[in-house]
């Protein structure tokens, strides 16, 4: 096997200088960055793909163009833009953040790891990516794309999580002291294009003569991953109300928690042990509710949940109990529903139409 040359961080700016990506919160060649943009495309980007965060983006940056707009806006109307983009406590972050920055800070984010780790929905490493990309600093920045591509580099033997400080410190090692938040964007990119979780294009790859994994022809094993637990299931009922002139009841969650601050179809807790037999115990209101065959699953981060959903029709003029609300139907898509209440309402959207069609 031929001798291994360091890796040279170079090689990898002037990789990225022919290219890097084209995205619509990064700054041009030459151009600026505008640390709102970054900031706004991080927090959306925690823990959610490239393709599913730039319409997002770009809804977020039309409605609310400045981190003044943003912190002025209604806190419903922010809920409603971000839904359907899960893992919703960065949306209230986002807007707590917003105000805060807008309020306290005159609208100017601060430029320093430090300074930027006190606001809401700011961790260690979005701290670390606003700081190198927005304002130039050096700051060791160490995400999913970046574990992969140092992992491979240095051939790091520990599964993860275990192994993140020693990626981590791997990465500080390769840092250079200029052009911190390109080299950021660069390995991003680097592992988001040729060195992929499958099928890695490592002859193309500018760390290719320095990669141990690459040498060894095994860089698809790493990251190391340890092996994975069960996924616990939880599970509920929801009811499905619509009065005679097509609207429909729902009601907000509560602002902390799990979905908070979301539009929610109500329902019943969410248990391992739910007993479906007592479901109707349960109902917002009083009505004739018919069990829909099959049901909804969705998957959060910690457990799994499978939903048995009930519909009923109740007269129009029936008023929706406490805490509740009726929207009317060619409203509903408009509300702030996550993931799981909009499977909700096609469920039983899609119920009602195989009735008609019968």
């Amino acid at each position: 096997m031929a001798k291994l040359t360091k890796a040279d961080p170079q090689a990898l700016l002037d990789w990225y200088d022919r290219h890097r990506r084209v995205l619509p919160w990064r700054a041009r060649k030459g151009q600026r960055p505008d640390p709102y943009a970054v900031w706004l495309s991080e927090i959306m980007l925690q823990q959610t793909t490239v393709p599913a965060v730039k319409p997002y983006y770009e809804k977020f940056l039309n409605l609310w163009p400045r981190v003044e707009d943003l912190a002025h806006a209604p806190s419903d109307d922010v809920m409603k833009a971000w839904a359907g983009l899960g893992y919703y406590s960065r949306a209230r972050n986002l807007h707590a953040c917003a105000q805060l920055v807008a309020r306290d800070y005159k609208g100017r984010f601060p430029d320093t790891e430090e300074g930027l780790r006190v606001l809401p929905g700011i961790g260690p490493y979005t701290a670390a990516a606003i700081a190198a990309i927005a304002f130039g600093r050096h700051a060791v920045v160490v995400d999913g794309n970046v574990e992969r591509v140092v992992s491979r580099l240095f051939m790091i033997e520990e599964p993860m999580p275990k192994a993140k400080p020693l990626i981590r410190e791997a990465a500080a090692r390769l840092w250079p002291q200029t052009r911190s938040g390109d080299f950021a964007q660069a390995l991003m990119d680097l592992g988001a294009t040729l060195c992929s979780p499958r099928r890695p294009t490592c002859s193309l790859c500018p760390f290719f003569g320095s990669c141990k994994a690459a040498k060894a022809n095994d860089a698809e094993r790493f990251p190391l991953r340890a092996p994975k637990t069960e996924r616990p299931t939880r599970k509920g009922a929801a009811f499905y109300v619509e009065r005679s002139d097509g609207a429909v009841l729902v009601r907000t969650r509560p602002p902390k928690g799990l979905l908070g601050g979301m539009t929610e179809i109500p329902g019943s807790t969410w248990s391992p042990d739910f007993d479906l037999d007592s479901a109707l115990d349960h109902a917002p209101v009083d009505a004739s509710f018919i069990k829909l065959p099959g049901r909804v699953e969705h998957v959060f981060t910690h457990f799994a949940l499978h939903l048995t959903v009930y519909v009923a029709q109740v007269p129009v003029r029936s008023k929706a109990p406490q805490g509740a609300r009726y929207v009317p139907g060619d409203e509903l898509d408009g509300e702030a529903l996550p993931s799981v209440m909009r499977k909700i309402v096609e469920h039983a959207r899609s119920a009602r139409k195989t009735k008609r069609s019968a």
